[in-house]
């Protein structure tokens, strides 16, 4: 039995999904046809079969207006299911920001000693 998160994996493993994900967050609400542009090695039907896909998972949702449908992102279902999976390696980035951090500020108090005061680089306010 698969997870949701293993549904969501699986959809964003494919290059193509991953790119109609970006482009309706970078657009907005975008057509079949508007997508299918985007895609000139891919004919429509290919690009409404990834579609599927991905409303299936929940990732995108679709509303008809006359014989089109338009498509948009649902960003709840990647916040709902990649924010429990990326909290988990979050202290990973969080102690190396930390040892950065620190790192940055033991060689600011360095150059400050190494350098005389009237050398120094004024930082704007």
């Amino acid at each position: 039995m698969s997870s949701n998160s293993d549904v969501l994996f699986r959809m964003l493993a494919d290059p193509t999904r991953r790119l109609i994900l970006d482009l309706l967050a970078q657009r907005g609400r975008l057509t079949v046809g508007e997508l299918a542009a985007e895609f000139p090695d891919l004919v429509a039907s290919g690009i409404s079969k990834h579609l599927m896909s991905l409303r299936a998972a929940g990732l995108v949702s679709a509303t008809r207006k006359g014989r089109k449908q338009i498509y948009q992102l649902e960003p709840d279902t990647l916040a709902a299911e990649l924010t429990p999976w990326i909290a988990k390696y979050q202290k990973y980035w969080t102690l190396a920001l930390e040892r950065l951090r620190e790192r940055a500020e033991q060689g600011a108090t360095e150059d400050r000693a190494r350098f005389p005061k009237n050398l120094r680089r004024k930082r704007p306010k």
